[in-house]
């Protein structure tokens, strides 16, 4: 599996050098040789992204390219992009450094499924070094500094019912559907149950977000849009069909009973997330919450689809994405105590 990618706020030391730092002690323990700079990067909030290729730069052409790039993408997604041209995405990882350096930890990976921990992946998602939930989860307790703000975007693959469904189901879907969702549930919440106990051991405050799947109604408003221009110019979404290959329900006789299930998904996902809550009612150095901030975005615009696929989103779309996230972390940085004074507020 692929290492989780790692990057700390750029200038961290200008930063926390300044008087009005909330870090400047560790600073000056630093400059004193009082403390390692492993050490101080380890005092500094740290942020992770579980997920799967919605929360990466990813989207699919030849099969070759596709493989390579699964294997080689970095960042330039709506979490984390460190390019700071004008045209690149105002991420997540941006925003938050705005308000505080920090470390950001991105585990999403290409294909990744919301399994059981048991479960062998197929040969494509082990070409692709994909990392399912239960990996991203383990890769995350093992790190050696447990992160301060979790979010998990996750479950758009278990999404795809028509895949390897029989006959009778594909005509009556029903009872596949709640098996799905069902199943979907007792899997998230197994593997936020181990989530939850690591961040129980941890001496300092944890938050984290639990965001419901994107918005696949008004999503698909804009793949159709993409098909009506395709249909006029074939030279447009060049590999637009492609997607039909790796994701069966994309396909338009499947499409209602995916929005459907997506739909079950969140509502699973929000219960889940209540019933955690009540069980951590007496904890108070730990917060899980769901939102719904991914599930309302707006994706009807067919330019917020890459321009290769039609499938993935284009850097409107991480755009699209990371103002959504971003706008209900709030609840979660004041439980962290992240904000902004004069000194760590740079736009």
């Amino acid at each position: 599996m692929k290492k989780p990618v790692r990057v700390i706020s750029a200038n961290v030391l200008e930063r926390i050098a300044e008087p009005e730092s909330r870090f400047h002690l560790d600073y000056l323990a630093y400059r004193n040789r009082k403390i390692t700079w492993a050490e101080l990067v380890a005092r500094l909030p740290h942020v992770a992204m579980i997920g799967d290729s919605v929360c990466t730069g990813m989207y699919v052409s030849s099969v070759l390219s596709t493989f390579w790039r699964a294997r080689t993408c970095r960042g330039n997604n709506w979490f984390l992009d460190t390019d700071f041209s004008s045209a690149s995405i105002r991420s997540v990882s941006k925003r938050l450094e705005t308000l505080s350096p920090f470390v950001a930890m991105e585990y999403a990976g290409i294909g990744a499924l919301v399994d059981r921990e048991c479960e062998r992946q197929n040969f494509f998602r082990r070409i692709l070094r994909t990392r399912n939930f239960s990996g991203q989860i383990g890769q995350l307790l093992a790190a050696e500094r447990f992160p301060d703000l979790i979010l998990i975007a996750i479950g758009h693959n278990n999404i795809d019912w028509a895949w390897r469904s029989p006959r009778s189901e594909l005509d009556q879907p029903e009872s596949r559907l709640q098996r799905h969702s069902r199943h979907f549930r007792e899997n998230f919440a197994r593997q936020m149950r181990r989530l939850i106990e690591g961040a129980r051991m941890q001496r300092h405050r944890v938050a984290i977000v639990v965001y419901g799947l994107v918005n696949f109604e008004a999503y698909f408003k804009g793949r159709e849009i993409a098909e009506r221009l395709r249909t006029q110019d074939p030279t447009r979404y060049p590999h637009l069909e492609t997607a039909y290959k790796y994701f069966t329900s994309f396909r338009p006789a499947y499409r209602s009973n995916l929005i459907r299930l997506g739909a079950m998904v969140n509502k699973e996902l929000r219960a889940m997330v209540s019933e955690l809550n009540r069980a951590l009612a007496d904890n108070v150095n730990v917060q899980v919450r769901y939102s719904d901030a991914l599930a309302t975005a707006d994706l009807s615009r067919a330019e917020l689809l890459h321009a290769v696929d039609g499938w993935h989103a284009s850097g409107e779309g991480h755009n699209v994405l990371a103002e959504a996230a971003f706008s209900d972390l709030g609840p979660s940085l004041e439980f962290l105590g992240i904000k902004s004074p004069p000194s760590d507020s740079r736009n």
